[in-house]
Parts: C-alpha cells; structure tokens; sequence
C-alpha cells in the first residue's frame, strides 16, 4: 500500500510538473519539465534527506556528544523493532522535530535543541516516539518527495515569469498561461503536500503513543510545541516553507488553523484523539500505562524514565557537574548553545 501510494503520489507530482511546463513553454516545455521531474524524482529518493537536513543546518550525534538524547532514540527504535536511525540535532530555539530517509534502513531523526531545552524526558521520548512512527510506516520517503517536488514547482511558477510571457517561446496561453503556472500551479502543489501531510500525522500519533506507552506524554509535548511555534520564529523554515509539512507541528509563524490551507490537523484534535487514546488504554488493559500529566497543567511531577519506569523516591540533592544542558555535550560539533 506504502509502494502505491508513492508511486500514485509520483505520478501525480509529475503530471502536475509537465502541466506547469506545458503552460510556460507548450509542448517543447512539457518535454523539458518531464526531464526535470525523472530528474527531480531520482534525486528524491537517493539525496532529499540529505537535502532537508543540510536545509536545516542538522548535525550528526551519537552516543558520546549527546548521550541521553541518543539514547532515547535508540531505545524506542528497539521498542518498535526498526533499525537505529541517523540521529541529528538542530541548533534552533524553536522545540520542533522531523523525520527523513527513504526506508527504515536509510532514515534519520532530528531534533532541535528548543526541544530539548523545554520538554520533559518524557515528552522527548513520545516526540521522537511519533518521527519513528513516520519511519516505520515509511511515511518519510512519500513526505521527502512532496516537498522536493513542491520546491522545484514554486521554482518552476517562478521562471514562469520571465520566461513564460516571451513571445519566441511556444507558449499557447500567452499571459493566462504564465498567470497560472505562476499561481494556480505552486497552489497545486501546496494542496498535494497538505493532504499527504494531515492524514499522516493522526496516524504517526497513534503508533507513536504505542511505542512510548503513553499517549499522554506525546498529547503535552504536542500542546508545549505548538504553544513554542507561535512565539518563536524559526528562519531556516521561513526560508523553505515547502519543507513544513515533515515537521511534527508547522514550523512557520503564527500557523494554527485546522483548514485547507494548514499542513497539520489543529494540534488540539490531535490532542484530543490522544486523550481519548489514553482512556481506551486504561479501560481495555489490566496493566494499563500510567498517564503523564495533560497539555497546560504545569506545575505536577513528570513519571523517571522515557517509557514507564516506576518513580523514584526523590533523593538529596547532588552537585551537578557543569555542562550545557541535560542532554549531553557536543565536544566535535559547531559551537553552540548544546555545544
């Protein structure tokens, strides 16, 4: 079903391709924008995860420069049965995470430090939970394309403008032609991108709130998220909003509303369904997971451990050795705050 629904979302990124070059340069352009998707959707699939992870400045981590991080990830792929994945850090304030790779042996995680800074262990556990989630239903490789292809179909409405209203190109539209692989044809695509988006992210919160335990950990970390999005600005995802969709809430500013034009379901149906997960865990399970604190309740203690430790009795306080933050130090990397 993953294989045809890639395939089908191919074929339509393609036909949508053509169709802008057609309109810019008649049939000779169609040829042109055909050899471009064949192309484009090469490149897609061996080099978009390169691609988006250089787009968002994503550095490599491992085990020594961001231990308990890495080690979050590398239990919950063990938990869902995946291949460990390539695990990246984004030095960007704004908490936010995506997944990318062409199958579950190719993929990669990120993380942003905002993230890591302002939610809870727990809460980082069902984020990453949800991007594995992606991996495993090889959601990343279908989300990777549309936004290449996205990208490359602004770009495209783009030369539409100086190229498409010139009178030695074989343009059977004249003006109307250029107007809409200007307009009509980046709108297109933007819709495609939605639509493969939204009905992947309920999905992704559902396998993610298995693989964690807790629907309710993923349900407050959503709330904090969304909540960090609307104040802070994130420039690397202002700069290429065709990738947007790929994160687990939209980057962009200020975006929040549930309708055609959103690339996520409104994070507050997305809690919503969480919840109600949550109650269907406890009333249908003898051994029920314990239930994290819900969205907005600060102020309550978080349970130990990433996937359902019991709690400790809390003991004295230690003096804590000097680092940069609980998520381990970046000695090889750039400097930074994580560094």
């Amino acid at each position: 079903m993953n294989t045809l629904r890639t395939a089908m979302l191919l074929a339509a990124m393609t036909a949508l391709f053509m169709g802008v070059g057609f309109l810019i340069g008649g049939s000779g352009g169609m040829m042109i924008a055909l050899l471009i998707a064949a192309g484009t959707n090469l490149f897609s699939y061996w080099n978009a995860d390169k691609m988006v992870l250089s787009m968002n400045r994503a550095v490599e981590v491992d085990e020594k420069n961001a231990p308990e991080y890495y080690a979050i990830v590398q239990g919950l792929a063990k938990q869902a049965g995946l291949p460990m994945p390539r695990t990246y850090l984004i030095d960007n304030p704004q908490p936010n995470a995506f997944a990318t790779g062409r199958n579950p042996q190719n993929a990669a995680v990120a993380a942003s430090t905002g993230l890591l800074q302002r939610l809870t262990h727990e809460e980082v556990a069902a984020v990453m939970a949800h991007e594995l989630a992606h991996v495993q239903h090889r959601d990343t490789l279908t989300m990777t394309i549309v936004a290449t292809f996205a990208g490359a179909i602004s770009m495209l409405g783009n030369f539409a403008f100086f190229l498409g209203g010139n009178r030695d190109h074989n343009n059977p539209f004249g003006f109307v032609g250029v107007l809409a692989a200007m307009i009509v044809a980046p709108f297109a695509a933007m819709i495609v991108q939605m639509a493969v988006s939204r009905t992947r992210e309920y999905e992704a919160d559902r396998r993610g709130a298995e693989i964690c335990g807790h629907p309710l950990w993923l349900a407050s970390a959503l709330d904090k998220i969304a909540r960090g999005a609307e104040r802070i600005p994130n420039p690397d995802a202002e700069r290429n909003p065709a990738m947007a969709h790929l994160f687990i809430i939209n980057p962009l500013h200020g975006e929040r509303m549930d309708n055609l034009f959103s690339t996520h379901p409104s994070t507050e149906n997305r809690i919503t369904a969480l919840q109600e997960m949550a109650r269907q865990m406890a009333g249908g399970n003898q051994a029920a997971p314990r239930p994290a604190p819900a969205p907005r309740q600060a102020g309550e203690q978080q349970p130990s451990g990433p996937w359902g430790q019991a709690p400790q009795a809390e003991q004295p306080a230690e003096p804590e050795r000097p680092k940069a933050n609980p998520w381990g130090r970046n000695p090889t990397g750039p400097k930074g705050r994580w560094s």
